[in-house]
């Protein structure tokens, strides 16, 4: 299930919002390694939160630290919702290179049926989903059901229920250019105990 909420903050806001969260929040790059590979993420993220976040292999570490702003934007957005949220993954596309690949966030501390709430900020990129194929189709994506939706500035989305158990998603890299977007993911991870995630 997936809600859109455009205009979740209205534009004027919306704009002072991006440039104190632009010039504030430590940016930092982090490194991927595949297959003995090590690579540059493209793009910049920021991580706030009691617990530590574990997403491929690489580790982003507790920082409960909260800037005053993404404090009011996760009371805000818990208030329209329903749903409360104890971390938040920030992201910054700095153009249209900037991107995230074919991904679920499906980690096991986010639990099973996590809600994802995603409020971008900035320039319009396209968020595209795919349906995960059936067993029998051999993980051939090339006939599955696909969305593309476009995430203005001030724009909440929602992803629940199922979401993530049937659903991958990503940010492609764009041909024309674009301004940079800041994206906010607030999540609830749970806790590990003697090693193994309840």
């Amino acid at each position: 299930r997936i809600h859109l909420i455009p205009g979740f903050i209205d534009s004027e806001q919306a704009d002072w919002i991006f440039e104190q969260l632009l010039q504030d929040i430590p940016w930092g790059q982090r490194t991927h390694i595949r297959q003995e590979v090590s690579f540059e993420e493209p793009r910049l993220t920021s991580w706030y939160g009691e617990l530590p976040y574990t997403y491929s292999r690489i580790t982003m570490q507790p920082n409960p630290n909260w800037h005053p702003l993404l404090t009011m934007l996760k009371e805000r957005i818990e208030e329209f919702t329903g749903h409360a949220f104890n971390s938040l993954l920030c992201n910054l596309y700095r153009n249209e290179k900037d991107s995230v690949d074919w991904h679920s966030d499906n980690e096991p501390s986010l639990g099973k049926n996590p809600v994802i709430a995603s409020l971008s900020f900035g320039a319009t990129r396209t968020f595209e989903m795919r349906k995960k194929p059936s067993p029998e189709e051999n993980r051939d994506y090339t006939y599955v059901e696909r969305l593309r939706i476009p995430l203005d500035h001030g724009t909440l989305l929602l992803m629940e229920g199922a979401t993530q158990e049937d659903w991958q998603h990503r940010v492609p890299k764009e041909y024309h250019s674009r301004d940079a977007r800041i994206n906010l993911t607030f999540r609830i991870i749970y806790p590990e105990r003697d090693g193994i995630w309840k």
